[in-house]
């Protein structure tokens, strides 16, 4: 620009310098055009010079009010599943999950299923592990609030007694029994049994307690007793009971009268998670069966991380257990055929056993 500046300005003294000399009119009018012409394409210029350098600034301003993402910026965007367990079977496939300190999930186990419920229903939970027909009964209470993803823990139900004589269902008539739960899975399936044999809860004597513990301390009272209880509560007991032993496995005598599988836990979401954060519960499915495998391939480490998080006291007691706590991750159609067959088979026996209906396609997430 200060080239043409000065070239402007020769020009001006040359055409000075001819007007002194007599030029004609014409001639110093042309000039007069030029030199116009001239300063009107140098005040273009340095407008578009003042543009450039204005959009320039404006982007430079821009790039100031915007800063970089950072790490801390990325943290605070993770989202933190939040999963609930029960102390028990349910739980162990997720034994090898809790121990990998993930940013990415937080787990909390209770004693209850209807803590859990309570949680799930006030967004403190994402995804529980329940029994199977909890899961069908939460999803009548609130109204399809949570979604089915998974089978996480198949048969885990046996008999034990001091009796070796008892070989069969049948052989349970006029026995008192000692379970834990009125209303739960065990007593259900129980229920089942003693109809497939042509009996029912008349033909015996069912004592319902609190929890397994009990379970075991009235079988201490009464060595003549039969307990029913879900592993690894089983082996706890034996350890505890002189001269019991496993006299029946309800896996099997399911298996032997129906062509349904025999479930105890399944895993459910809250649907509102499903929808706004399907990413999250892909991977959760893809870690659980990461995690289960593991749980059955290192029996001695799940084990003691049983013991960690206060699931059993001895450590022997869960290693024996294990194998017979029959731990999966069940997903998909596969999922869907195995807890819908086992639901029906219990609704058929007695609806309110499910929620008093039968959960619909919606409720199974196939991925």
């Amino acid at each position: 620009m200060k080239k043409r500046l000065l070239a402007l300005l020769m020009a001006l003294a040359m055409m000075l310098a001819l007007a002194a000399c007599g030029g004609t009119e014409a001639e110093t009018t042309t000039a007069e055009e030029t030199a116009d012409a001239a300063t009107e394409d140098t005040a273009e210029e340095e407008a578009e010079a003042e543009a450039e350098n204005e959009t320039n600034a404006d982007a430079d301003a821009e790039d100031e009010a915007e800063p970089e993402e950072t790490d801390e910026d990325a943290k605070a965007e993770t989202v933190v599943t939040r999963i609930g367990s029960l102390k028990g079977p349910t739980s162990i496939g997720l034994t090898e999950m809790m121990s990998w300190d993930s940013a990415d999930y937080s787990f909390t186990m209770e004693t209850d299923a209807s803590a859990l419920l309570t949680e799930m229903v006030s967004g403190e939970l994402d995804i529980a592990l329940i029994p199977a027909n909890a899961a069908a009964i939460w999803n009548t209470k609130i109204e399809g609030g949570v979604t089915c993803i998974d089978v996480n823990t198949l048969g885990v139900l046996y008999v034990i007694s001091a009796d070796d004589s008892i070989a069969s269902i049948e052989d349970l008539a006029g026995r008192t029994i000692y379970l834990p739960g009125q209303g739960t899975s065990p007593d259900y399936v129980l229920q089942y049994l003693l109809a497939q044999h042509d009996m029912s809860l008349d033909d015996v004597n069912v004592e319902y307690q609190s929890e397994a513990a009990e379970v075991i301390a009235a079988l201490t009272a009464d060595p003549e007793g039969v307990g029913l209880l879900p592993q690894p509560s089983v082996t706890a007991a034996l350890n505890k009971l002189e001269g019991f032993s496993i006299v029946l496995d309800l896996t099997e005598e399911w298996g032997a009268v129906s062509d349904t599988d025999l479930i105890t836990g399944v895993t459910v979401v809250r649907t509102a998670f499903l929808e706004e954060h399907p990413e999250e519960v892909a991977q959760f499915l893809a870690d659980h069966l990461t995690s289960t495998t593991a749980a059955n391939e290192d029996i001695a480490t799940t084990a003691q991380r049983m013991v960690d998080l206060g699931i059993l006291e001895s450590a022997a007691v869960a290693e024996a257990a294990i194998p017979y706590c029959n731990v999966t991750c069940v997903t998909g159609q596969d999922m869907e055929d195995m807890v819908s067959a086992y639901l029906q088979v219990l609704y058929d026996l007695e609806p309110s056993s499910v929620g008093g209906t039968l959960p619909g396609d919606e409720f199974y997430y196939l991925g």
